[in-house]
């Protein structure tokens, strides 16, 4: 039986290489940092994108974006500020939020999920 840790590791690259083939190309993976994580970092017609994978086998408990609630929204922003100063991003750079929702083998990517908190 395979934990969550690995499931959660294979939906993550699952939705990586779903979204390269959409056109994101994928800078960082898994960015950690006392803030808080930041599944995939990629790059998308120009703007930095910071998304969260989220996945169910079912929607049994919900479906998958819904689990990005605003704490962890809030989280997700304070890494996001932590990576681009880290990693000298211009401010005047554009950067947005999206959440890669998983059910069962279906994809979908909610793009700008939520505002910058």
């Amino acid at each position: 039986m395979e934990n969550s840790r690995s499931v959660g590791a294979q939906q993550e690259e699952k939705a990586a290489e779903y979204l390269e083939s959409q056109g994101y190309q994928i800078l960082e993976r898994n960015f950690r940092c006392k803030a808080g994580e930041i599944d995939l970092i990629a790059e998308e017609a120009g703007c930095l994108v910071f998304l969260e994978v989220k996945y169910r086998k079912s929607s049994r408990y919900g479906m998958p974006a819904e689990a990005v609630t605003p704490a962890k929204q809030r989280r997700i922003c304070r890494t996001a500020d932590f990576y681009r100063m880290s990693r000298r991003i211009p401010e005047n750079r554009g950067f947005r939020f999206d959440v890669v929702s998983i059910l069962g083998d279906e994809i979908q990517v909610y793009s700008n999920a939520f505002p910058y908190q």
